[in-house]
């Protein structure tokens, strides 16, 4: 079950509070000002700063 629209709408990146968004494969969602990646684990995405991963081009 992928995540709802709703709940991506609200969703805000923990470290700068500004838009993310899923990556093509949605297995992490990605805040291009901060360049990190924060992980989604069995559907619940993992918020944490540093949990995340830097964003690789």
């Amino acid at each position: 079950m992928a995540l709802k629209k709703e709940l991506l709408d609200i969703l805000a990146c923990p470290k700068c509070k500004g838009h993310i968004h899923l990556n093509p494969t949605e297995d992490g969602l990605i805040c291009e000002t901060c360049r990190l990646v924060y992980e989604i684990r069995d559907d619940i995405p993992i918020m944490l700063i540093n949990e995340a991963k830097p964003l690789t081009s």
